[in-house]
């Protein structure tokens, strides 16, 4: 089979700025980073100049790019493609990405300001799925324990409807780091129940928010840093997990979905979100880094949808909602050996693959209720779960990369149905990109090969790779060297 080629398409880079202080001369280390004679030590020293990117998201068409910065210059980016002409007709997916806004807390005092607290850092930004008549909804994990939500505005003070966006911030501390704490300071827990708290913020004043952009809540109740924020696929509930070793569930109300407040418009009658805590969800023995939904397909509890969640404990627990209640249907163990960074779920829902700082990918299949007790019965001792009883199905490993990166892996995602089926894209602290295509077997044991790599795609970790979500071809990536990178993947 011909193997792809990967091109990096365009890299972009955040403007200069002199509100950094500890820089000077930001401007020429730029400058020559973006020449095509610079050399390698002018490279390295614009690179320590910028700011790490630490994640980033598409919207949910894809017309938006958002990328979350960390220290010294911690903040929001958005890039959007030109919009199309009569001069200038539309042309494809890769076409030019250009920064249209930049958004701060009160303590940037540019572009965006807040009213509430400016994060500390912020870890994982996630991008709800409103429809697109409604204004743009995302979610923001601060590691000063809370989640902020933004709304998108900017329709009603300009008076026309734009695309949908989606967002990121970032924390300042690398996953070196952020072990050590956790090892030198253990989480901590309190009754969560007790004290968790929306706080909304006052009035707006549309006419002085700009880029339309305002903080309307803060959810806290998590006793330490949040480390991952995702929405459902309805928008309906909202999951955080942190340090503390918990996974928190939040029902949501938002404009335009199911219980949402106004008529759902992006005008001014559109009303704004509400949140509850639903549960707060125990058993993890470590920070839990990572949490993804995924469809229950009716074999875990009665819920449309599960929870994945990935720990510092080298374990996956999958809970199910039975009766409005939130359990621990399974926990996967002793197939990594390490911390699980990072989980992803193919389109289909019923695969999994999880990634480690054991430097593997492991490959999971939901099976039936009916699967299951088949399973059992022929005695397979692969079944590396414990589930809470015979009504729930089953997640199974049934294959492993031991070997995917040569560093731990912190980030991976599962290509969209328009990328083709079975490829996985993975980066990690060994600064590669790699692309890996199932190439045969069958469902309880499938075959994958590495398809492509991207060898020093970035100069350091490579924090985040998300495909795009209509354009098969295309991915983004993010790393420690604060570059964010859009690549091509051909035959």
């Amino acid at each position: 089979m011909k193997k792809s080629k990967l091109t990096c398409l365009q890299t972009l880079q955040p403007p200069t700025t002199s509100k950094i202080a500890a820089i000077s001369n930001t401007d020429s280390l730029l400058d020559s980073f973006s020449s095509s004679s610079a050399t390698q030590n002018s490279t390295t020293t614009a690179h320590a100049a910028l700011s790490p990117v630490w994640h980033c998201a598409w919207s949910r068409d894809g017309t938006i790019l958002a990328t979350c910065h960390g220290r010294p210059d911690p903040c929001i980016r958005l890039w959007k493609q030109p919009k199309p002409t009569e001069s200038h007709p539309p042309r494809s997916s890769s076409s030019s990405w250009n920064l249209i806004a930049t958004l701060r807390g009160e303590e940037g005092g540019n572009e965006f300001t807040s009213s509430l607290t400016k994060p500390r850092t912020i870890r994982s930004v996630s991008f709800a799925p409103t429809p697109p008549n409604v204004r743009a909804i995302l979610a923001a994990a601060s590691f000063e324990g809370s989640i902020s939500i933004w709304e998108d505005f900017s329709s009603e003070s300009n008076g026309k409807q734009e695309g949908m966006p989606s967002h990121h911030y970032d924390y300042g501390m690398d996953h070196y780091n952020e072990e050590e704490e956790e090892a030198v300071n253990p989480p901590h827990f309190n009754n969560h129940h007790q004290r968790q708290r929306v706080r909304k913020q006052g009035e707006r004043n549309i006419g002085d928010t700009a880029c339309g952009w305002e903080c309307t809540a803060q959810l806290e109740g998590h006793e330490s840093e949040v480390k991952d924020v995702t929405w459902n696929a309805t928008g309906t509930l909202l999951a955080s997990c942190g340090r503390d070793k918990t996974v928190w569930i939040w029902e949501c109300f938002l404009p335009g979905t199911i219980g949402g407040d106004g008529n759902g418009s992006t005008g001014p009658n559109g009303g704004e979100g509400d949140f509850e805590c639903l549960a707060v969800l125990q058993g993890h023995g470590g920070d839990v880094k990572c949490v993804k939904f995924a469809p229950s397909h009716g074999q875990f509890g009665d819920g449309d949808e599960i929870l994945l969640s990935g720990s510092y404990d080298d374990s996956i627990r999958c809970w199910a909602e039975d009766a409005g209640e939130w359990y621990c249907a399974m926990v996967l163990d002793g197939v990594h050996m390490s911390t699980i960074w990072s989980i992803a779920v193919s389109p289909s829902g019923v695969r999994m693959v999880s990634g480690s700082a054991d430097k593997s990918l492991a490959i999971w299949k939901c099976y039936t209720v009916i699967e299951r007790k088949e399973l059992e019965t022929e005695g397979s001792d692969t079944v590396a779960a414990v589930y809470r009883g015979l009504s729930d199905g089953l997640w199974k490993c049934v294959g492993k990369l031991p070997n995917a990166h040569s560093q731990p892996i912190y980030c991976l995602d599962c290509a969209p149905l328009k990328a083709g089926h079975g490829r996985i894209l993975s980066g990690g602290g060994d600064d590669c990109i790699n692309v890996y295509r199932e190439v045969g077997g069958t469902s309880d044991a499938p075959l994958f090969s590495l398809d492509v790599t991207a060898k020093r795609a970035h100069d350091g970790d490579v924090n985040c790779v998300k495909w795009h979500p209509t354009d098969g071809r295309l991915f983004v990536s993010s790393g420690d060297d604060g570059l964010v990178k859009i690549w091509s993947q051909r035959q």
